[in-house]
């Protein structure tokens, strides 16, 4: 399984239209949305595949956005997101409650962590538990999204992602 990571849309339409065309180019299976969705115009864009959201700082009306992601028959899970695909346990929060993240990372109990907030793509171990910043679609230099292959942990012992610039 494919999955297609991204965060910090900030309602910017032409550049979640540059992510999505990637995404569907890159063929994934499911996307996670790391938060700062920014607009309820957003969430219909993420159509083409079961999505899973998660609210960041600047999600402020998440009554709408709520009610977008219901209505476009897509997940939204709050503030925190849990997920178990492929046997791997994942974790999906936007880390603007610093102790939470710093929590969840350390944890040991998710084999991926998916973030956002900092606008800045990063990966790394922690322990068995890859987390991961795909970046951000807005906001960023350069505008970054990223893949995991979930099926990589039986190759290689560990998961890996690929960030993928939309510049």
């Amino acid at each position: 399984m494919l999955l297609g990571v991204v965060s910090d849309t900030h309602g910017n339409i032409e550049l979640t239209r540059r992510a999505i065309r990637m995404l569907d180019s890159l063929a994934v299976d499911m996307v996670l949305h790391c938060g700062d969705i920014g607009s309820t115009a957003i969430v219909p864009m993420f159509e083409r595949w079961p999505t899973h959201f998660v609210f960041g700082n600047v999600d402020y009306d998440v009554d709408a956005l709520s009610r977008a992601i219901a209505a476009a028959g897509q997940t939204c899970h709050d503030r925190f997101g849990e997920l178990t695909l492929e046997g791997r346990r994942i974790a999906l929060l936007h880390s603007d409650d610093g102790e939470r993240f710093r929590q969840t990372c350390q944890s040991g109990q998710w084999d991926l962590v998916c973030y956002g907030h900092t606008h800045k793509a990063k990966q790394e171990m922690i322990g068995a538990t890859l987390v991961l910043n795909p970046g951000a679609v807005f906001r960023a230099t350069p505008h970054s999204i990223a893949v995991v292959e979930l099926a990589e942990i039986a190759v290689r012992g560990e998961l890996h992602a690929t960030i993928v610039p939309l510049d």
